[in-house]
C-alpha cells in the first residue's frame, strides 16, 4: 500500500485538505457563474456525484456578487477562482466563500495580495496557489528559459514566501500543466520542497477519452507515489464526469471507493454471452448507487468464475447458463434469458447487507 506523503492540515469549509484527510475529488461549474439558478443546478448535480468540493469563476462584479447566495444553497465547500484583479477576492471573501484560488502568475501586486491575505487569515480561508503552465510570470519564464517544472516550483516558492512574512499558512499548491510529464515533475519536486497539501491536476487534459487517459496516467504517477491530497480531472465535458473519472482513479489504486466498480471481461470468442450490452445494462442500472461493492459481469470458463468469484456479486455467463455468485459463491444458476434479472436481485441483496452493517458500525 502507498504512503502518503505527510502535509499540513488545512481546514476548507466543513472538511480538510491534507493530514490524515481523505484525498478530496473537485470539480469546477461551466457555467457563468452571475447565472445562479444554472450554476447551482450543476453544482446540485456534482453533489449528487459526490463532489466534494466546488470551484467557481470569478471574472467580474456580478460573478463576485452571486457567490453569496450560491454558497449558502449548496453542501459542500466553494472555492472562488480570482485571476488578474484582486478586487474580486475581496469580494468573494466578502461573500462567505470557503477558499480561494490565486493564480500568482496573474495577480502580482504584492500589496493588493497582502490585503486579500489579511481578510483570509481573519476570516480562516485558505489560499491555494494554482500556478498555471500557461500563465507564468514572464519574469520566471526568462530565468529559466521557458517553461519547464523547475520554473513552476520557482513561481509557487515565490508565492508560498510572500504569504510566509504575511504569517499566512493556511496555504495549498498546485503546479499544473496539459503536458504530463511536466506536471508530474513539478508535482515531485513542489512534494520534495513543501509540507503544504498538493491539489493535483493536468490542466486543460481534453475531451473525454483523451483527457480520462492523460489523467489517469498522471494524476495515478503522482498518487502512487503518495503525492496529492485533493485532486480535479479537468475535462472538456459535462463537469459530472471529471468527478466519475476522479472517483475511478482513486478506486483503481484502492485509495478511496466511492459507488459500484464494475469487472467486465472484454469479450473475444471464447465468450458464450454478449457480454457488452449486458454490462452496458448493468452498469445503467447500478447508476446514482453510493455503496462500496465490486461486481463482476464475466463471459466464459477461463477467468469468469475466478473473477466472479473474487466480486462481491458476480455473473459468469456460460452456454445457455448462467452462474450468480455473492461472496465467492455461487448462490443461483440460471437460464441465460433470466441472468440480468436474477444478478440484480442477489445484487440488491447484498447490498441491503452491507448497509444494514455500515448502519450497525
Amino acid at each position: 500500500m502507498t504512503t502518503r506523503r505527510k502535509t499540513h492540515s488545512v481546514k476548507v469549509g466543513s472538511l480538510f485538505i491534507g493530514g490524515e484527510a481523505p484525498i478530496t475529488v473537485q470539480s469546477m461549474t461551466k457555467t457563468p457563474t452571475h447565472d445562479i439558478d444554472a450554476t447551482l443546478l450543476q453544482i446540485y448535480d456534482l453533489q449528487q456525484a459526490g463532489c466534494d468540493i466546488v470551484r467557481c469563476a470569478v471574472p467580474d462584479d456580478r460573478a463576485a456578487e452571486a457567490l453569496g447566495e450560491i454558497r449558502i444553497n449548496i453542501q459542500i465547500p466553494l472555492v472562488a477562482d480570482i485571476h488578474f484583479n484582486a478586487k474580486y477576492a475581496m469580494m468573494a471573501l466578502e461573500q462567505g466563500v470557503d477558499k480561494l484560488r490565486l493564480n500568482p502568475g496573474n495577480l502580482k501586486d504584492e500589496r493588493k495580495i497582502a490585503d486579500i491575505v489579511a481578510a483570509a487569515k481573519e476570516r480562516s480561508v485558505p489560499i491555494r496557489i494554482g500556478v498555471n503552465a500557461g500563465s507564468l510570470d514572464s519574469r520566471i519564464r526568462e530565468r529559466f528559459g521557458g517553461v519547464c517544472p523547475e520554473a513552476m516550483v520557482a513561481s509557487a516558492q515565490e508565492e508560498v514566501e510572500l504569504l510566509e512574512r504575511l504569517d499566512f499558512h493556511d496555504i495549498v499548491i498546485s503546479l499544473k500543466a496539459s503536458d504530463v510529464l511536466m506536471c508530474v515533475k513539478a508535482y515531485e519536486l513542489a512534494a520534495a520542497k513543501f509540507e503544504y497539501p498538493l491539489h493535483i491536476g493536468i490542466t486543460e487534459a481534453g475531451l473525454t477519452m483523451p483527457g480520462t487517459v492523460k489523467s489517469s496516467i498522471g494524476l495515478g504517477h503522482l498518487l502512487m507515489q503518495g503525492i496529492g491530497d485533493t485532486m480535479r480531472v479537468s475535462l472538456t465535458t459535462d463537469p459530472v464526469e471529471e468527478i466519475k473519472v476522479g472517483y475511478e482513479i482513486l478506486s483503481a489504486l484502492d485509495i478511496r471507493k466511492r459507488g459500484m466498480a464494475i469487472i467486465s471481461c472484454p469479450s473475444c470468442g471464447r465468450c458464450d454471452i454478449d457480454v457488452v450490452p449486458l454490462a452496458s445494462l448493468i452498469q445503467e442500472r447500478l447508476a446514482g448507487r453510493e455503496t462500496p461493492m465490486t461486481v463482476a459481469v464475466m463471459g466464459c470458463e477461463v477467468n469468469g468464475p475466478g473473477e466472479a468469484r473474487a466480486a462481491d456479486v458476480g455473473l459468469a455467463g456460460g452456454a445457455g447458463v448462467g452462474l450468480i455468485f455473492s461472496q465467492g459463491k455461487i448462490v443461483r444458476k440460471v437460464k441465460t434469458e433470466e441472468m440480468l434479472d436474477a444478478f440484480m436481485e442477489v445484487l440488491d441483496e447484498e447490498e441491503a447487507k452491507k448497509k444494514a452493517e455500515s448502519v450497525e458500525v
